[in-house]
């Protein structure tokens, strides 16, 4: 006879919903309405050596990459993915759209629990536009909502450790 398990309803779960703000720079209103936010992923590199006569090959730590993040939404009448966008792109005229002191960002992600407040808060540094979609291919026969992206290049993240979480998980 296999075990038997049983469900704890009364468990709170404050990230069962996914909800989330996006924060460009120092901007203390949140981006309009991003839907979907890539994951944040790091890895690095092994480096193989051998000490003296041991025949252990050893490993030590090698560069650490970070992974690009995309971020969408809806197409809107806010301009906010655009004008970061532009601030990479170069004119006919060889200089870029707009002054490079725009082209990197900081990203400010908040992870919210069921009553709206932050429980976890990650900083991306020194983020910028790789790649941007303004509109995707347009159907008329589909049922799809226009959604365009932005994939951020990134120096490193970090979470913000001075947000305690309240909730019990």
């Amino acid at each position: 006879m296999g075990k038997m398990f049983s469900l704890n309803t009364s468990r709170f779960n404050p990230y069962s919903t996914f909800r989330f703000l996006v924060y460009f720079g120092t901007s203390t209103s949140p981006v309009a309405a991003v839907s979907k936010v890539g994951g944040l992923k790091r890895s690095s590199d092994p480096i193989e050596y051998k000490q003296g006569g041991d025949a252990v090959i050893r490993k030590g730590l090698g560069r650490t990459k970070y992974d690009p993040i995309t971020l969408e939404r809806g197409v809107t009448f806010d301009n906010d993915f655009e004008n970061w966008a532009n601030a990479a792109q170069v004119l006919d005229k060889g200089a870029p759209s707009q002054s490079l002191k725009n082209l990197r960002q900081d990203l400010r992600i908040d992870l919210m629990n069921e009553e709206g407040q932050p429980v976890r808060r990650y900083f991306v540094h020194r983020c910028w536009v790789s790649e941007y979609q303004a509109l995707p291919d347009l159907d008329a026969g589909a049922n799809a909502i226009a959604i365009e992206h932005i994939k951020l290049e990134n120096e490193g993240w970090e979470r913000d450790m001075s947000l305690q979480e309240t909730a019990e998980v």
